[in-house]
């Protein structure tokens, strides 16, 4: 809708680049040269230098009429005006002579009046032969109307009621436009802002009268005809739907094509001295023979170049000329028939390709991105150049690649802008709900992909971790509110950290506890593997923490209290997406695996391990340093989990240390399952041994198991609670079971 109005109003910026291109292609291929008989007299400087100043008597344009008609010129056309009497005529030197000396003999004065008046001579020159003189069309009231030599046939609507009228004339005496064969305007259709004739008006109205240009006139005398048929809409077969136009016109036997407001668009050639006589050499009759074969039977347009007599104009190709060539260039056009033309279904194709091409670069950004719809765009604007260049060259018509290229501009760069907006939108929307929660990494990718948060949720293979913090409330009551929220806050900012650093997601913060997941919004591959080093990552940041009292806990005299958290993994398909309402909702995830993650944190203090993580977990991250503690029935499962202590990365699973441990470890199970109560023992020992204080209370959950239960009645469900560090029961006191 934009283009269209722009179309319509036809900006005077796009109107310039309209001009350029098909200036352009001017350019590229000017008209062909072909010789006509066309011929222009030039009265330029030099002739100035040796014939006299501008303006000459009209003796002397007499007798330059009476040469050319000696030549055999067909017709002459004057471009230019003559409308004052001649000053040099002997009737006015005697006003002058008589005001200036009233005392001036009469004799003097009786011999100047009985000399002939130079504008009668010019008169009576007029009359011998088809001379064609000119007026200029003002845009200033002004009374003066000039002579009407034509006669017109008109079809369809009245060129007054389309032609802009103009308001007054300056013409030629009434002597000499009634001596002469014709009269004719010699304004030019210059561009204001550019200075270049583009087109050239052939008819001028007065809003009442009819008046030919002075090229088409020209034309008319040279071929003897009376009058000039034109064409509008309106008349058969041109019905036309808008406004009112002009659509053609013929003068004798040419037919000339014409712009809405009655111009010929001039299809320039290069300005070249074969249609050019100066006026020295038609008086230098040393060259009589080829003066005359250049001018016999010729249309001769007399006009100057002169600087100082400012009729210098501006071609489409760049050229400057005299006034006097472009009425002689299209008058070359005419008579060989060799037009620039628009025809009346120009304005709808092009109506067309814009609307298209707007369309066109809408559907290629919503598909492609703007990247990729920019190049796509450029070849659409190479391709419309490419075809007005096609049919300029082969059909000379002038079809505008510019709007329809603008259109495709304007919509590519509103809805990129538009794109842009909401994406930033989007983006910010991003950053405040998940700034705090995601990687830097994760976050660039759900900025890129922000489609996907959308009310709703899919199923997705997760990893998700719960987080605990052991004997909170024993640690809240013993410090202020102000102590407890930096004590949570030492705590949770690098907890969140270490999930962060692999890729995951801080679900939310539950009073002590943290929920985080992974794969999810965006993919991460190894997400299980990523989530158990982040828990052990947090375990290892826990131990720094308590060493460096970074919890103030030692400051505020309890020295014996040391912060131990509970950390739960597993790995299974969750639902994760946008929960709540329309206005307000949260980025989540819910499922059987949630509850079974949730579970098995608490399952932690019963076993004994800082972190507990399910076979689906250790299935999904092979080769992490992991102890079988059993299978449990968790709360609100039926059927048993088998979980497993997580002790170290994969590296520390690579040791001879944990090798052998993990061989004990396994023995002491086997012996377990089997009912040896001896080898059970003996192994745990060993067990006891080689883990070390990391896995005190890890290994007292099966102390305490084989104290309240024989062997044979035991089964991989083995309960336990965690004494910490110590059990306090010794190698030696374990020994006296065994």
């Amino acid at each position: 809708m934009l283009m269209m109005t722009l179309k319509i109003v036809d900006l005077g910026p796009v109107a310039a680049l309209r001009n350029f291109t098909f200036d352009t292609f001017q350019r590229l291929e000017p008209r062909q040269y072909r010789d006509t008989p066309v011929r222009v007299v030039d009265i330029d400087d030099q002739a100035l230098m040796e014939l006299g100043q501008w303006p000459w008597p009209r003796t002397k344009v007499a007798a330059l009429l009476e040469r050319l008609a000696e030549l055999g010129a067909a017709t002459v056309v004057l471009d230019m005006i003559f409308a004052e009497p001649d000053r040099t005529s002997p009737s006015l030197i005697a006003e002058v002579l008589e005001a200036g000396n009233p005392e001036a003999t009469g004799q003097v004065r009786d011999m100047l009046m009985r000399l002939p008046d130079h504008d009668e001579v010019f008169a009576e020159a007029l009359r011998k032969m088809p001379v064609v003189l000119g007026f200029a069309a003002l845009e200033q009231t002004r009374v003066e109307r000039p002579a009407v030599k034509s006669g017109y046939a008109i079809a369809g609507t009245h060129p007054r009621e389309i032609l802009k009228p103009f308001r007054g004339a300056v013409r030629n005496l009434d002597t000499l436009e009634q001596a002469a064969g014709g009269v004719g305007g010699i304004s030019l259709g210059q561009d204001s802002a550019s200075e270049i004739v583009r087109q050239l008006p052939m008819l001028f109205s007065d809003g009442d009268g009819l008046y030919p240009g002075l090229t088409l006139e020209a034309l008319r005398v040279a071929q003897g005809a009376a009058s000039v048929v034109i064409r509008s809409t309106g008349a058969s077969r041109e019905q036309g739907g808008g406004q009112p136009a002009l659509v053609d016109l013929r003068v004798g036997q040419f037919p000339v094509p014409l712009t809405p407001q009655g111009e010929l668009f001039l299809y320039y050639d290069r300005n070249r001295s074969d249609r050019i006589i100066s006026v020295r050499d038609l008086f230098n009759r040393s060259h009589e023979e080829t003066t005359r074969a250049r001018v016999e039977g010729h249309i001769v347009f007399v006009g100057t170049s002169a600087a100082g007599l400012l009729d210098r104009r501006i071609t489409a190709l760049g050229e400057t000329v005299a006034g006097v060539t472009i009425h002689a260039q299209a008058a070359e056009q005419i008579l060989t028939q060799d037009f620039l033309w628009r025809p009346d279904w120009a304005s709808g194709a092009e109506t067309v390709a814009t609307l298209l091409s707007g369309v066109i670069v809408a559907f290629l950004l919503t598909r492609l991105g703007a990247r990729y719809a920019a190049l796509v765009i450029a070849g659409v604007a190479a391709c419309l150049l490419a075809a007005a260049w096609l049919v300029f060259s082969e059909f000379r018509l002038l079809l505008d690649p510019v709007y329809p290229t603008l259109s495709a501009l304007i919509v590519y760069f509103a809805l990129t802008a538009l794109f842009y907006l909401t994406t930033d939108r989007d983006r910010r929307f991003i950053r405040q709900a998940f700034g705090r929660y995601l990687a830097p990494e994760l976050l660039h990718k759900l900025e890129a992909a922000p489609d996907t948060l959308r009310l709703g949720g899919e199923i997705r293979l997760m990893t998700i971790l719960f987080l605990d913090i052991r004997g909170f409330t024993a640690i809240s009551e013993r410090l202020s509110p102000e102590a407890l929220v930096n004590f949570l806050n030492a705590l949770f900012s690098p907890l969140t950290d270490a999930i962060q650093r692999e890729q995951g997601v801080v679900d939310k913060y539950i009073g002590d506890s943290v929920m985080a997941f992974w794969n999810a919004p965006v993919d991460v591959p190894d997400h299980a593997a990523r989530a158990c080093a982040a828990a052990l990552r947090m375990r290892d940041i826990v131990d720094q923490l308590n060493r460096n009292d970074a919890f103030g806990l030692q400051a505020a005299g309890l020295n014996d209290w040391r912060v131990q958290v509970g950390i739960g993994l597993n790995t299974g398909a969750a639902c994760v997406g946008n929960m709540g309402s329309e206005a307000r909702f949260n980025y989540s995830t819910v499922g059987d695996a949630v509850n079974i993650a949730a579970r098995i944190e608490g399952e932690c203090k019963r076993v004994g391990a800082p972190i507990l993580v399910s076979e689906a977990t250790i299935q999904a991250a092979p080769g992490f340093a992991v102890l079988e503690a059993g299978a449990m029935t968790l709360k609100g499962k039926s059927e048993p989990v088998k979980l497993f202590a997580l002790v170290g990365d994969r590296q520390h699973a690579s040791s001879a240390d944990f090798q052998h441990l993990t061989q004990d470890h396994r023995q002491m199970l086997d012996a377990i399952a089997a009912g040896d109560e001896k080898k059970a023992l003996e192994h745990l020992l060993a067990c006891r041994r080689r883990g070390g204080p990391a896995l005190v209370g890890f290994y007292s959950s099966f102390i305490d198991r084989l104290r309240t239960s024989s062997v044979t009645e035991m089964n991989p469900v083995l309960i336990s609670s965690n004494r910490g560090e110590d059990d306090g029961l010794s190698d030696t006191a374990l020994a006296r079971i065994v």
